[in-house]
């Protein structure tokens, strides 16, 4: 089969025929209400039979638009799981918009979008987008990346100290004389996160790794109580089970394993 926006962009002149067929036929009506409101019979019947022809020829561009679109929806389905993330990177790199696959996603910095072959559609960060034609999904991706974040850093930082403070009352690593010194999984505190039902759905691995990525990259350290943040191992030394990872827009894999809260000095 061919490509999507190949696809696509013959609906669309398709499409754009018929409007303009319909347009003639919307003139030539006029034309005959004109002859007839002014009473010229002549007029009349050159309206009538130019009205006929448009009609005839509107029939026919209806027709094309009806039977453009290609595909079955078995034939949809397939490309959207083998063969369209292949064509969206392509047509991407043609604009200058580099796209990442990164463990079953497509990251482009800061955008996450996932594929959704059955319905016909995809998912950026946490919103279903059901217009897939992939030039303009590029120009989605390639706004988000000029839209200035509307990420907050400080309410996901304190979100995720709450949030240590739960997990480190097991232990989850060695103890120290400051039970606040402790390095918490990463796994720990998004199974936390994503603890009600259907919840890893909504928010995935990738998500929580774009969150981690952004407010590492951000800066920001310290909480409003006071206390510093960082994220031992993040190297990508350990195993990759437990490992969240994100692609920075430059490619570069950036691995995060643990979180460890501690008073500023």
């Amino acid at each position: 089969m061919g490509s999507f926006e190949q696809a696509f962009s013959d609906v669309e002149r398709a499409a754009a025929s018929t409007a303009k067929s319909a347009a003639d036929l919307g003139k030539l009506a006029k034309a005959l209400e004109k002859a007839a409101k002014d009473g010229n019979i002549a007029a009349i019947k050159r309206a009538q039979a130019r009205l006929d022809n448009a009609l005839n020829a509107l029939r026919q561009e209806t027709a094309n638009a009806v039977a453009a679109w290609p595909l079955q929806e078995a034939e949809e389905e397939a490309y959207l799981r083998d063969g369209y993330a292949a064509e969206l990177r392509s047509i991407a790199d043609g604009k200058g918009l580099n796209i990442y696959e990164q463990d079953g996603r497509l990251i482009s910095s800061p955008s996450v979008l996932q594929v959704l072959p059955g319905s016909r559609a995809v998912r950026i960060d946490r919103k279903q987008v059901s217009n897939i034609r992939p030039s303009h999904l590029a120009e989605v991706l390639i706004k988000n990346q000029k839209t200035p974040p509307r990420f907050q850093s400080g309410r996901f930082l304190e979100s995720l100290y709450d949030t240590y403070k739960l997990v480190i009352e097991t232990p989850v690593a060695p103890l120290s004389e400051n039970r606040q010194e402790v390095v918490a999984p990463l796994e720990k505190i998004y199974q936390a996160f994503t603890s009600l039902p259907g919840s890893d759905r909504e928010y995935g691995r990738m998500d929580f790794a774009r969150d981690i990525y952004q407010l590492d990259s951000q800066g920001l350290r310290q909480t409003r109580s006071g206390m510093k943040v960082d994220f031992p191992a993040s190297t990508g030394a350990r195993s990759s089970r437990g490992v969240f990872s994100f692609v920075d827009s430059h490619g570069r894999v950036i691995s995060y394993y643990g979180i460890r809260f501690s008073k500023s000095e």
